[in-house]
């Protein structure tokens, strides 16, 4: 193709099945993972294909009722971006409809009136299934579209890599050709076809109907779909940006840009982000930044991608495993149960301040993020079930959970992504993490003190 759609490089664009389009009523984007009207590769790539058929486009999404561990706090936070992916639709002319049912099924009964079918991409298990199920299933051509990661993870590596030193001159090769913005291109034939779907002008409604889980309710703290992220990103870069890299790791303060949670549901492209970025800023807080947006989060995705079992202790790298089974009958004093943890209920005040901030907000600073994870591990009757535990909590609570940063950021807990420390007991050569050490790089008093008002601004 030598990259005809200006933006689009080709190794993004994929073809999942053979054939011609056919006569079919529109093009459809089945949008999934990339939820979002802007800077997406694969509305952009429909838009194109839809031209040269001289057909209307329908972008449409599949909305399950028990999506793998998600609550209603995930549930509203998506449903706010797919109500602002359909104003912006609109504004287009492009015909936007959220159906019920499970996503790969909801596809293909729309592609029996479908030209060609265009999808995005996501990388876990469940999610490569869905779209190689549609894939074999429609009767029209499929073409997946990369919008989710700057470079395609194929590009970058054949293999699953060891550490960010390894993938980082893999993936800075390419950024030159792959940094670059997306022109919106104007749909020519504006037709809507005509399609049933759910109503997104009362989002709490919409959520009532779905049979989800209840028990972790929304949070208020923070809106989701693309208008929010982009003022959450232009405030962070006019008013945090400065002190990036010295505060970072400094989890009484509130210098980070809380992109996680967007980047997860597609509703701002990290090439947006890092854009935006180098267009405001330069020196070591970009350098730093552009570090945890684009490699530190790309190795993830390579991780799930290579790694078969990357949601279990199995996948964690031979030196980790076996070192904690050198040290799996080692004392552990104190253990506490799953039930005290999810209280808050520990004797260390700064993991409860964490965890409280967890389960009360859907965030958690990443520093302590860090350290939380490592006293599960210190504080669980054996390593397997420390990461259980983790990983558990991470899925429930985490706005951000469920994606491959969730699944190597725990994995990452027990030695994934690092390398072997000075031996201690129970953690054996995996790298330890200490309230004393905590109190040397920052002030967790002062991040108890934050953590307390934001609980008391989402109890009201």
């Amino acid at each position: 193709m030598g990259d005809v759609y200006t933006g689009i490089q080709d190794e993004r664009v994929q073809d999942l099945n053979d054939g011609e389009p056919g006569d079919g009523r529109y093009v459809l984007y089945w949008m999934q993972q990339s939820q979002r009207a802007e800077l997406n590769h694969a509305l952009e790539y429909a838009v194109h294909r839809a031209n040269e058929l001289g057909l209307p486009l329908l972008v449409a999404f599949g909305l399950m009722d028990d999506y793998p561990e998600a609550s209603a706090r995930h549930y509203h936070f998506m449903l706010q971006g797919l109500a602002d992916v359909e104003r912006a639709l609109d504004e287009r002319g492009i015909a936007f409809v959220v159906q019920r049912g499970h996503p790969a099924e909801v596809a293909l009964a729309l592609a029996d009136d479908a030209a060609l079918l265009v999808c995005d991409r996501g990388y876990l298990r469940h999610q490569r299934q869905w779209r190689a199920t549609v894939a074999e299933q429609a009767p029209c051509p499929v073409v997946q579209v990369e919008s989710d990661v700057v470079v395609p993870v194929e590009l970058v590596s054949d293999k699953k890599e060891f550490a960010a030193r390894t993938i980082r001159p893999k993936i800075t090769r390419h950024l030159d050709r792959f940094l670059v913005g997306l022109r919106a291109t104007p749909l020519k034939n504006r037709t809507r076809p005509k399609v049933s779907g759910e109503d997104l002008s009362d989002v709490d409604a919409l959520l009532g109907r779905l049979k989800v889980d209840t028990s972790v309710p929304p949070v208020p703290l923070f809106t989701g779909g693309t208008t929010a992220a982009k003022k959450v990103l232009t405030a962070f870069l006019a008013d945090s940006f400065g002190t990036y890299s010295e505060n970072r790791n400094q989890p009484q303060t509130s210098d980070v840009s809380h992109m996680s949670k967007y980047l997860h549901y597609g509703q701002l492209s990290p090439v947006h982000i890092a854009l935006e970025a180098k267009k405001k800023h330069g020196g070591v807080n970009l350098d730093d930044f552009l570090e945890e947006l684009i490699i530190r989060r790309e190795l993830p995705m390579n991780y799930v991608y290579y790694e078969p079992h990357y949601d279990t202790y199995a996948a964690l790298p031979d030196f980790a495993r076996k070192t904690l089974a050198e040290h799996a009958d080692d004392q552990r004093d104190p253990t506490y149960t799953r039930g005290e943890l999810e209280k808050a209920d520990t004797h260390d005040e700064y993991w409860n301040a964490a965890m409280r901030e967890l389960v009360h907000t859907g965030y958690m600073h990443n520093y302590m993020r860090m350290y939380w994870g490592k006293k599960i591990l210190e504080w669980s009757t054996s390593p397997e079930a420390a990461y259980r535990t983790t990983l558990y909590f991470n899925n429930k609570y985490f706005l951000d959970g469920r994606d491959a940063n969730s699944y190597a950021n725990v994995a990452w807990i027990f030695g994934q992504h690092d390398r072997g420390w000075t031996e201690r007991p129970v953690f054996g050569k995996v790298r330890y993490m200490s309230a004393g050490g905590l109190e040397r790089k920052a002030d967790p008093k002062a991040y108890i003190e934050k953590v307390d008002a934001l609980v008391a601004e989402v109890e009201g």
